[in-house]
């Protein structure tokens, strides 16, 4: 039993690393194309989507939010992005 707890931790807590390029371009398009919240959480869920992650609709507005007021940095991007990913 504890050999099956300690597997399934292990597979839970395993991190997504998108690639500096695909933050990059997520972070350009944010930016650059005057998207409301509404729109920016569906830019997150579709970068997320294609991936092969599910995410909330309010999450990823929440996402969006944090991501614009921490200024967008590729880290802080990596780490919102990593807290909504819901693999399906």
């Amino acid at each position: 039993m504890e050999h099956y707890a300690s597997a399934a931790y292990a597979s839970h807590s395993a991190i997504e690393k998108f690639s500096a390029t695909d933050l990059s371009s997520l972070r350009e398009e944010l930016k650059q194309s005057g998207l409301d919240s509404w729109q920016a959480a569906e830019l997150i869920g579709s970068f997320l989507n294609v991936r092969g992650y599910g995410v909330s609709s309010h999450a990823a507005r929440g996402a969006a939010w944090r991501i614009e007021s921490v200024g967008c940095s590729l880290k802080s991007m990596q780490e919102e992005l990593e807290k909504l990913a819901l693999v399906m």
